[in-house]
């Protein structure tokens, strides 16, 4: 499209130049521009898009959006124009969110082509968003995915960057979903992606709140919890029907909010959900395992059998069940989905001939690795072995928290590195053990990871279970002087494979 036609969006006025300026791709990165580049000037955490003005000019950027509510001592209208250089200046009163406008505009509409289900919540998003568009695969709904591990645009994966992307990276996957022939798009919305309008535009099918702990309170995410909650429940500003875990806290505060602007059902094991799960039980096969449980739902009655282990995974079974019955899904499709969906680096398991189970898991906080423990406890033959560091340049409560519940619930525990960034490895597990001391918790330290792994897989008998915690899907590990691949799923296999081969 050109120029006159984006001035037709309400809010958004021509400032230099012509109607006719060709516009194909909308960019808030001024290194990604090229001639037809429209760049979108947006404020971020540490810089503003203002700055890179120039940048944009330089690699050929046909037109920039700037917004009126900029710095106007130190961007001024003058300095921007200079900076311009060629460019056409389109002015708006918000370029964040006219970064999604526009682009929904440049790329031709394609929400409109996708039936849309959207998750939100501290834990679960990942899961359900692979459990979701396993069902919708085994109905035949080609569908797109974007969140935390990878996104699929018409079947390609493609490296996630940040769980929501910003909308012009969002619409600019959609029409390739779309021109694919995806149908339908299931997406994890982050508290982020919702405060600062990466996801503006957007009309979902179907959304979802699933839980809310206390996570991202920090300077540069949510300045509190309310702050968090806010923010996650504005997911039901423009959803046709919204659903909510009616097993938290937060159900009737989230329903009071949601139920003035969209239709509403609970799903869980509460009595008085709509969608609702009984008779859970806990099964193993090998190295897998996972439940049983019945449905009870509008659309749905019977079995249903989940290959991921624990009472949380029954109710991000039931988020997606109730997701897929607002979307028209067959109960067969359902049924087959569910059996054959596994989600990389939640509670995967790890192939072996040891007879012992090992799982590989993001819990990376303490909630979510007592979470996890609690889980394994419940089918654990043996001993729990739990393998886990913490993240450099992150919190460091988070380290003593994770230290204390590893020191009460695991047998044994293995300290060693996770991303330790820029600080001390060793550092970082000094603080880890701080915290699992007082426990009386048996544990060792090794702070190679790989070797930490290696041993754990070595030591362990049959029926013993090898929790390998805190970095999931990644396939890196961050030093302060580099960054080196690493697998945990691949350095358990390969363990796993030595200690056979040994015959120990």
């Amino acid at each position: 499209m050109n120029t006159g036609e984006l001035a037709k969006i309400e809010g958004i006025r021509i400032v230099r130049g012509g109607p006719d300026v060709y516009i194909d791709s909308v960019e808030f990165d001024s290194r990604k521009c090229r001639k037809g580049s429209l760049f979108v000037a947006i404020k971020g955490f540490n810089s503003d898009g203002h700055e890179y003005i120039a940048a944009a000019a330089a690699k050929g950027a046909s037109a920039v959006l700037i917004d009126s509510a900029r710095d106007l001592e130190k961007y001024s209208l003058d300095k921007i124009l200079e900076k311009a250089q060629d460019m056409a200046v389109i002015e708006t009163a918000d370029s964040r969110k006219a970064l999604g406008i526009v682009s929904q505009a440049v790329y031709g509409h394609p929400e409109e082509r996708l039936d849309i289900a959207g998750i939100t919540g501290t834990k679960g998003k990942t899961t359900i968003t692979f459990m979701l568009r396993s069902i919708l695969e085994a109905a035949s709904v080609p569908s797109g995915l974007i969140g935390t591990v990878v996104n699929i645009a018409g079947g390609k994966r493609i490296k996630a960057e940040h769980t929501t992307p910003e909308s012009s990276d969002l619409y600019k996957m959609m029409k390739d979903m779309a021109d694919s022939g995806d149908k339908a798009l299931v997406m994890e919305v982050s508290s982020q992606g919702l405060k600062y309008d990466r996801s503006y535009g957007l009309r979902y099918k179907v959304a979802a709140f699933t839980n809310l702990y206390e996570d991202h309170i920090a300077p540069n995410e949510h300045p509190d919890m309310d702050d968090y909650f806010r923010s996650k429940l504005k997911i039901f500003d423009n959803c046709a029907t919204g659903l909510i875990n009616a097993d938290i806290p937060y159900k009737d505060e989230a329903a009071e909010y949601a139920k003035a602007r969209c239709d509403v059902l609970f799903y869980g094991t509460a009595p008085d959900a709509d969608i609702r799960a009984y008779d859970i039980r806990h099964y193993s096969e090998g190295y897998e395992s996972g439940s049983f449980f019945e449905l009870e739902s509008p659309w749905y009655k019977g079995q249903i059998r989940i290959a991921l282990p624990g009472r949380f995974n029954v109710s991000n079974a039931l988020c997606a069940i109730s997701c897929a019955g607002v979307m028209g899904i067959p109960f067969d499709a359902v049924r087959k989905g569910l059996e054959n969906a596994h989600v990389p680096g939640r509670m995967q398991p790890v192939p072996n001939d040891l007879g012992i189970s090992v799982i590989v898991d993001y819990a990376h906080n303490a909630a979510a690795l007592e979470n996890v423990l609690s889980t394994v406890r419940e089918y654990a033959g043996k001993r729990i072995i739990c393998v886990f560091g913490c993240g450099g340049d992150r919190s460091r409560t988070r380290r003593f928290e994770m230290g204390e519940v590893s020191g009460n619930m695991a047998d044994l525990t293995v300290i060693t590195s996770d991303n330790p960034r820029t600080e001390d490895p060793m550092a970082i597990i000094g603080d880890i053990v701080t915290g699992i001391k007082p426990t009386a918790g048996v544990f060792e330290i090794e702070a190679d990871r790989a070797l930490a792994i290696r041993h754990a897989i070595s030591i362990a008998e049959p029926g013993d279970v090898v929790l390998i915690a805190g970095k999931g899907h990644e396939d890196y590990q961050i030093f302060a002087d580099r960054t080196i691949h690493f697998d945990d799923v691949e350095v358990a296999m390969e363990a796993a494979g030595a200690v056979k081969e040994s015959g120990q």
